[in-house]
This record gives structure tokens, C-alpha cells and sequence, in this order.
């Protein structure tokens, strides 16, 4: 297996153990080409490093929390793969996922982000999938992920609870701007900036990905988190001189 096959599958975590297994779980069970997972352990103290030992998995420890972008890029800076993907802990992998997001990243030279549709994100990424928890939701997913291109659809921005692009793109545009740390709007800002570079983004939506939603996020910012997402918000308009809002 070379390299240009391998997708680096990293996975920033904080006292989540159990999201962080259920998602390994559901990687293993349904991803059928290769792949990579490394974990990002943000400081946790629930024993996700044993978990990681024990389970033969690559893992960043860092000291204390460092927020979210922070975690990808560490991710980022030690991945093998030729594909990349940042993907939210909360999040389960689903049938036939990965090879039709490879298949819509790799359906032109200009394509450099894709996405998956969910039941659990802001903008165009969400859909309904109906009532239900994970076991519902799965069983969704397997009935929807059929590839069909015709799906597919250019957008302006992607969400970044698993947020796939290839590794030219990464070296061209460079990691997750930390200044958004601990998180919102830095993959608003990564979207942004890959368009400036001439790439177009894709949801793929023919492949689901169930998504529990901020479940990590919310407990670790209980207090203010709304104050947070206007200040990011705030940052971006500083930064480009127009409101992310506007791509939704």
C-alpha cells in the first residue's frame, strides 16, 4: 500500500472516550479501502490514552486542551496519507462513506474539499433523515449511500465535523489558522481560503455520515459558547472583509 492510496483519518478528542471508540468501531466496520486513524487527545483524563495503546492506534498526546484546530494541525503535521480528513468524534462512519467522497475529491483536478450530508450540521449539509438515534440513523445510511454524481453539489463552504481534502491542497494553503481556537468558523476559514486558491468544494450527498452534534464541544464550553461563535464570527469579517453567514 503507498501512500497515494492511504486517507489520514484524525480525530481531535477531549474526555470523550466514548464517542472516540464508537467512532473507531464504526471506521473499522464499514471502511473497505485504506486508511489511517490517528488521534489527537487533547489532554484527557478519562483514560483515552490507555484506549489509544491498547488499540493500536496513532495518537498525539498534548498536555491540556488546545482546542480544536489546534488538535487537527498536530494531527495534520503527522498524517502519512495522500488524502486527508478531519473528522469530529461524535461522528459514526457509515456504509460505502469514504470511497464516494474519494470518488467526488478525485472527480476533477480542482475539486479540494468534499463533504459528506449528515442529520446534524449547520447550512446545506443537513438533512432529514428522519427520527432516531444512531442505530436508526445507520440503518438510514445504508440505504442512501448509493454513489450517484449527480448528487453532488458545489458549495461555498463545508462543515467541518469531516471535512476530507487532499494533501496538494493542505501544502498549498496550510494548516487550520489557531487563532480561531477553541473552535467555530475555522473550517469557514479553510473553505475561504481554498476558494482564493481556485478549488472548489463539494457536498457529496450521496453519502450520509451521522453526526451527533457538538456533543464534546457544548460540555467543554458550557458557559459563553455563543459569545464564542459571534467573536470567531467577528474575526473572520476582520480577516476577509465579508460575513461567513453569506456562504451558507
Amino acid at each position: 500500500m503507498g501512500k497515494e492510496d492511504l486517507t489520514s483519518i484524525i480525530i481531535p478528542t477531549y474526555n470523550a472516550l466514548g464517542l472516540v471508540s464508537r467512532c473507531v468501531d464504526s471506521i473499522r466496520k464499514y471502511t473497505r479501502v485504506p486508511y489511517e486513524i490517528i488521534i489527537v487527545d487533547n489532554g484527557s483524563t478519562d483514560g483515552t490514552a490507555e484506549y489509544c495503546v491498547q488499540q493500536a492506534l496513532r495518537f498525539v498526546s498534548l498536555p491540556a486542551n488546545s482546542g480544536f484546530p489546534a488538535a487537527c494541525n498536530k494531527g495534520l503535521a503527522v498524517s502519512s496519507g495522500e488524502q486527508l480528513m478531519l473528522l469530529n468524534n461524535d461522528c459514526m462512519a457509515a456504509p460505502g462513506w469514504l470511497p464516494q467522497m474519494l470518488s467526488a475529491l478525485y472527480s476533477s483536478p480542482d475539486i479540494g474539499i468534499v463533504g459528506p450530508v449528515t442529520n446534524y450540521a449547520s447550512g446545506r449539509q443537513r438533512i432529514d433523515a428522519g427520527p432516531g438515534g444512531p442505530e436508526e440513523l445507520l440503518a438510514y445510511a445504508a440505504g442512501h449511500n448509493r454513489p450517484d454524481a449527480s448528487k453532488w453539489r458545489e458549495v461555498k463552504r463545508l462543515v467541518g465535523f469531516c471535512f476530507l481534502f487532499k494533501r496538494s491542497l493542505y501544502e498549498r494553503i496550510g494548516p487550520l489558522d489557531e487563532g480561531f481556537s477553541p473552535g467555530h468558523y475555522e473550517d469557514d476559514d479553510y473553505c475561504y481560503r481554498a476558494i482564493r486558491k481556485g478549488y472548489r468544494l463539494l457536498i457529496c450527498g450521496d453519502t450520509f455520515v451521522y453526526h451527533q452534534g457538538s456533543a464534546s464541544f457544548t460540555s467543554q464550553h458550557p458557559e459563553g459558547w455563543q459569545d464564542l461563535i459571534q467573536r470567531n464570527r467577528q474575526r473572520f469579517i476582520e480577516k476577509w472583509g465579508c460575513d461567513p453567514l453569506s456562504f451558507m
